[in-house]
């Protein structure tokens, strides 16, 4: 394992090591999921504002999209 470009021999860490290693990992699986779910949550607010746009009254002074 490489942690801030040194190299470690997994085996060779502390317990408590290892339980930090878990739990880096583990947040870092949150991260990726949080920021999928962000991504997703992005594309739907885009869908719902042009939808919006669709059913706003026309108005001469603009031109729709």
């Amino acid at each position: 394992m490489n942690i801030d470009g040194t190299k470690y021999d997994l085996d060779s860490l502390s317990d408590g090591a290892k339980n930090q290693l878990v739990n880096l990992q583990l947040v870092d699986k949150k991260i990726t999921a949080l920021q999928q779910d962000l991504a997703i949550m992005q594309t739907a607010r885009n869908a719902y504002a042009n939808a919006l746009v669709g059913d706003l009254p026309f108005k001469s002074d603009k031109l729709p999209t």
